[in-house]
């Protein structure tokens, strides 16, 4: 009992002391980072263009689950890839993305998932470069389909010249059935005479 008081205790104590500690000293971070998040947003929109190319090309290298967290930012992949999301945002931070050089130093000290207020703000900015990229790469394809669009015409209008062209042989034939039975009953008034020679020849006379 006296070792369990003695040692085990106090290390006890201190792990969950410090921890305390360094819950308190990532909210203040967070807190001070809220407080800049409006000269952020302002920078953002100046230079928008001016980073474009630059984070595109660093989304690019990232891993699929990286991408997939500044998409879609959860804290349980924070926590899982949180040395990936360090090296994320120390790159963002040498060209001065905004918002990344104090979400990188808050992380690497109090740990990612303490500080998931700040990434989560730099993830939302980069995520505005990614929607573009694949709206662009979407519209790519619908550029494509206006050629496919011409031969279901060119096929529509072949079918419509042969339907033309099947009415207009129906019509003919109607036209021939019509004529076959004007020329029958011309034909008729011809047969009379033909009776007359067929008639018995009279009796001889007494």
């Amino acid at each position: 009992m006296g070792y369990w008081q003695t040692k085990v205790v106090p290390r006890i104590k201190k792990v969950f002391e410090k921890n305390s500690a360094k819950k308190t000293a990532a909210a203040e971070a967070c807190k001070s980072f809220d407080e800049s998040k409006e000269d952020y947003s302002k920078v953002f929109e100046e230079k928008k263009a001016e980073f474009e190319a630059k984070v595109t090309e660093l989304y690019e290298k990232l891993a699929a689950e990286i991408k997939a967290l500044i998409k879609e930012p959860k804290p349980a992949g924070l926590k899982k890839h949180s040395a990936a999301v360090d090296k994320f945002l120390e790159e963002l931070s040498s060209f001065e993305f905004p918002g990344s050089k104090p979400a990188y130093e808050a992380s690497t000290k109090y740990g990612a998932t303490y500080v998931s207020g700040p990434i989560f703000y730099v993830f939302e900015k980069v995520s505005t470069y990614v929607v573009v990229e694949e709206k662009k790469e979407e519209e790519v394809p619908a550029a494509e389909a206006p050629p496919a669009a011409t031969t279901t015409e060119e096929t529509s209008g072949t079918e419509k010249e042969k339907e033309i062209a099947v009415e207009e042989e129906k019509k003919e034939v109607a036209a021939e059935a019509v004529a076959e039975p004007e020329k029958t009953t011309e034909a008729a008034p011809a047969e009379p005479p033909k009776a007359e020679e067929c008639a018995p020849a009279e009796p001889p006379k007494p």
